[in-house]
């Protein structure tokens, strides 16, 4: 029993660094990409995101999976990480290789000859992330989530901060997120090995590959699944469209996304390997789960209906007038996220539950059908390729999270209270942030027309953007308020409205909650 509430106890301590960890980098992540987009344009963040779809491809394809299974293994020896190491380096060598030859082929299905030199330095990221996830998933392992952090903080903050904005700020063009982007891979494997080193001594084979091979192909299948339906809209919108199209949906696509990897990147690392202690104990695997789902529909979906409602506000003052069309693909991807959340949530209980095949197996007709509706309407424009996303996701969720409930033997009357209290809350998220928009934006036009009105004296250039900042600030700031403010009330004055679960879930990271919950 105490080793499992040790676990237990690292559990909860590697979510709460996750978190801060994904704050941080968030923030860092939005105010770097925030000066990159002012400085680049639509363009060249258009062809920076061509190579970036191939280069996923290529990672998953030289990372196979090997690396995976160190997580996944029970009994972890030396051979099985020397083995791990090996094959990572030798499949992403091989798929560096291919990618550095054919990029010309890709430049050429994109319809853009700049393409291909960008192609190229990024092959040398596929090699570096190949073997970088051996030490990487031995941290996993360890539940070291402080250290993962730390290292990803430290990485993005140099690689951007110290090489990619300057290089942009210099004119690099496309050239300085390229840069950026393979120092980042590069401070990452050195700083994660010197955390964790290992033996990188060759080993080809031993008793267990067989079962290490075994793990790492149902990881190659479904993380090619997965990469097929999170990218098949821009690979077809660079198909169909140009790179000033695919800037302009990359952008509003990585806003959505980003507060949502960095949230799947705090809880399901954490999830799978706690999981993967208890695979003979489905009990305690649906103990566990059951807050998650709660907690997504009741604290996390409010919070992306508010940002769906600003989202014209905040692409309005963050970015300008120039990637204005992102918000509407913001605001459509916004409120699929927390089906996103769920789904990234599932798969780990599909993967304890010796179901690992299922989650390839299910997304293979979405993935039909995604593609299907892709080629069919991408050269509508960006708001239908979001749209099309953002229904992929809601259905990769409902297939999958069906699949790990009825391992674990939930229910739709389990599940029915999360629901209602989550579109309750979110209703009344929504209202305020409508509410904070409204008065913002009466109290921009009046700040607006008062300012415009004294400052006869002020450069007319800088009146007028000061003017048009404020149009859209106060009613960001005013959503934002009232957004947050209705779901702060409702948690800390009425928390018995949350449920058992959300506040079992908030007990863990707050005492305060506890008595709530006993109540």
């Amino acid at each position: 029993m105490a080793g499992k509430d040790d676990i237990n106890k690292q559990s909860v301590s590697a979510v709460k660094w996750s978190a801060l960890g994904s704050i941080a980098q968030y923030g860092l992540s939005l105010g770097a990409q925030i000066i990159l987009a002012r400085l680049l344009g639509p363009e060249n963040y258009g062809l920076f995101a061509m190579g970036i779809i191939v280069l996923a491809f290529s990672s998953f394809l030289s990372n196979f999976g090997f690396a995976w299974g160190l997580i996944q293994i029970q009994d972890l020896t030396t051979y099985d990480i020397r083995f791990a190491f090996t094959w990572q380096l030798i499949s992403g060598g091989l798929v560096a290789a291919m990618l550095y030859t054919f990029a010309p082929e890709v430049a050429g299905y994109f319809n853009e000859p700049r393409v291909d030199p960008i192609v190229r330095w990024l092959s040398l990221a596929c090699l570096i992330s190949a073997i970088t996830a051996p030490a990487s998933n031995l941290l996993r392992r360890n539940l070291d989530f402080r250290w993962i952090n730390i290292i990803q903080v430290i990485s993005y903050s140099i690689a951007y901060l110290v090489i990619g904005i300057p290089l942009a700020y210099y004119g690099a063009g496309v050239w300085s997120l390229v840069a950026a982007w393979i120092a980042q891979a590069a401070l990452t494997l050195i700083l994660t090995f010197i955390r964790h080193p290992h033996s990188i001594k060759p080993l080809f084979w031993y008793d267990g590959a067989k079962a290490m091979s075994g793990v790492g192909f149902t990881v190659f299948v479904t993380n090619l699944c997965n990469w097929g339906l999170d990218n098949l809209d821009r690979i077809l919108l660079g198909r169909f469209l140009d790179s000033n199209a695919v800037g302009l949906y990359s952008v509003g696509y990585n806003l959505a996304t980003t507060p949502n990897k960095l949230l799947i990147g705090a809880l399901q690392p954490a999830f799978l390997t706690a999981g993967a202690k208890f695979q003979s104990e489905p009990e305690r695997l649906r103990r566990a789960y059951l807050p998650v789902l709660a907690s997504v529909w009741v604290l996390i979906t409010p919070l992306f209906a508010m940002f769906a409602i600003v989202a014209d506000d905040l692409v309005g003052f963050l970015y300008g007038e120039a990637w204005q069309s992102t918000a509407l693909v913001l605001a459509i991807l916004a409120l699929s996220m927390p089906v996103y959340i769920i789904w990234a949530m599932s798969t780990p209980i599909l993967w304890n539950t010796q179901r690992k095949h299922l989650e390839s197996l299910l997304q293979l007709p979405i993935l039909v059908l995604s593609g299907w509706a892709l080629y069919v309407f991408a050269h509508q424009g960006v708001v239908v390729v979001a749209l099309i996303a953002a229904a992929s996701l809601g259905a990769r969720s409902v297939l999958i999270t069906t699949a790990a409930c009825w391992r674990l033997k939930i229910k739709l009357r389990h599940l029915l209270p999360f629901f209602a209290r989550g579109w309750a809350m979110t209703l009344l998220v929504a209202y305020g942030t409508f509410a904070g928009v409204e008065l913002g934006e009466i109290a921009g036009r009046c700040f607006g027309a008062q300012l415009t009105h004294l400052g006869g004296g002020m450069a007319h250039v800088k009146l007028d953007l000061i003017v048009r900042a404020s149009l859209h600030l106060l009613p960001l700031m005013g959503g934002v308020f009232f957004g947050i403010g209705m779901l702060v009330l409702v948690v800390w004055v009425f928390p018995h409205l949350l449920g058992n679960q959300v506040l079992g879930m908030l007990a863990r990271f707050s005492p305060r909650f506890t008595p709530k919950l006993q109540g």
